[in-house]
């Protein structure tokens, strides 16, 4: 019997300390074992998960008690917010915890793929000695298209300008006279995609996101643009942006998020030989201190919603 049950990775310190004298359950493998979970959630009035708990259905008939689901990170896709509402389920993100860590993880996507110097170790270490082969492209002086002009864009935004690169967004959401478009050009997604340098994703999952970066889009991108993804894998066609690649008209691309996860090794298989393409597993938000940050706020925020 748990009052709160986390099913995803956390800090242990948030835990230990903030979540001190409560009943918890915490088994960051729990997710994959559903009908574990679903026991679980029995008498279980806070949840806590990261991105690949179903927050939906099944689950949510499993957990009569639920009070509030905290959520260690910011994108809600995988929560029902609608039958969390209906239920009077209160969902909360950690919103700005992790803004950082994403922002640095574009940045140092884009100076590896334009630079391409990290890729040839093996080949190095076996007495290889190709020079010319890596003579990328110096970031500054290159222009960065933001799809979406949230927090982390705009972080990622400042960062980008501090090392000399010009900055366009796309984000019809955010009103023209908001003080964020200051030295930012305001630019319609076409113009974006076919100007800049640097593309780097930002939008929500939605049904009128879903694979809004298809071969279309793609088709009108700037050639040899570096394209980044570490928003949510649903946005971007994957198969088109392989293609892309394998075609040369995109440099390079970066993707931390993937339409399904984790990603299969059958699936797995549209990317390999594919050229100047980074993959990480989902771990754009997450660092030694964001984990830290975003644990310790979603913990202090669940609790003050049960205690209310």
């Amino acid at each position: 019997m748990s009052d709160i049950v986390i099913t995803e990775f956390m800090d242990a310190t948030a835990i230990a300390e903030v979540l001190k004298g409560r009943e918890v359950l915490y088994d960051p493998a729990l997710v994959d074992r559903v009908d574990q979970l679903h026991a679980a959630l029995t008498d279980c009035r806070a949840l806590i998960v990261r991105n690949r708990t179903q927050v939906r259905g099944a689950l949510l008939d499993a957990a009569p008690l639920l009070k509030v689901v905290g959520r260690l990170g910011v994108g809600l896709d995988n929560i029902d917010l609608d039958a969390c509402a209906s239920r009077g389920i209160a969902v909360r993100a950690a919103n700005g915890a992790n803004d950082l860590a994403v922002a640095e993880y574009v940045i140092t996507a884009a100076l590896m793929l334009l630079r391409r110097a990290w890729f040839a170790t093996d080949r190095v270490a076996a007495g290889s000695w190709p020079r010319m082969d890596l003579i990328g492209r110096e970031l500054a002086g290159r222009r960065l298209g933001l799809v979406g002009f949230g927090a982390i864009a705009r972080l990622t935004a400042a960062k980008g300008a501090a090392l000399g690169m010009s900055i366009a967004a796309f984000d019809p959401f955010v009103p023209s006279g908001h003080p964020a478009w200051t030295g930012v050009e305001r630019s319609t997604l076409a113009a974006l995609l076919a100007s800049s340098d640097v593309i780097s994703l930002h939008t929500p999952l939605t049904p009128q996101t879903h694979r809004m970066i298809d071969g279309n889009a793609l088709g009108r991108v700037k050639p040899g643009a570096i394209l980044i993804n570490a928003a949510r894998g649903g946005i971007l066609d994957e198969a088109a942006l392989v293609t892309a690649l394998k075609d040369g008209r995109l440099g390079g691309a970066a993707l931390d998020v993937f339409e399904t996860e984790p990603v299969s090794a059958a699936a797995g298989a549209l990317f390999r030989e594919v050229p100047n393409l980074l993959l990480t597993p989902h771990i754009a938000g997450v660092t030694e201190e964001s984990n830290v940050r975003v644990s310790a706020v979603i913990a202090k925020t669940v609790l003050d919603v049960l205690d209310a």
